[in-house]
């Protein structure tokens, strides 16, 4: 178990340390496909099905799938007991980016409260995640442990 929350801790350090290496550089890292994006978008709003799918969206959704795995490895790495810090560590990192991002990076970059949001929830989903698997696992070892002590 301890082998296990180590790997945990060393895979959610190295994911944090891409998430800031793509929040926290001058140059957005989305600057090289914009224009592609942009043109399938642009196929997008020409639909009424899927007018709806705005680069706004698809940002916002985006930023929620980057910071599941903040709150799922750092939740698993805390252990279920203390789950919930998957969702302080995810909030107080996109606190401190979106903070760099404003303060030091504000001629390329936009610290916007969307992104907090959109982040934040993506750390609850991770951590929450975390949580269930937490308890799966539990309730697999419970059975194993009960089934053994059933054998005669």
């Amino acid at each position: 178990m301890r082998l296990q929350r180590l790997l945990f801790g060393i895979v959610a350090v190295a994911y944090l340390i891409f998430v800031w290496a793509v929040t926290l550089t001058p140059q957005p890292f989305d600057d090289g496909v914009v224009g592609l994006i942009d043109q399938v978008l642009d196929g997008f709003s020409q639909h009424p099905l899927t007018a709806w799918l705005t680069y706004d969206v698809v940002e916002f959704t985006a930023n929620i799938g980057m910071f599941i795995p903040v709150g799922l490895l750092v939740a698993l790495w805390a252990g279920p007991a203390r789950w919930w810090v998957g969702i302080v560590v995810g909030v107080c990192d996109t606190l401190l980016i979106e903070t760099i991002q404003g303060v030091l990076l504000s001629a390329t970059r936009y610290a916007t409260v969307s992104d907090v949001i959109a982040n934040s929830t993506g750390a609850l989903i991770g951590a929450l995640a975390a949580l269930g698997i937490s308890v799966l696992a539990a309730r697999r070892v419970r059975h194993a442990r009960g089934a053994l002590t059933r054998t005669p």
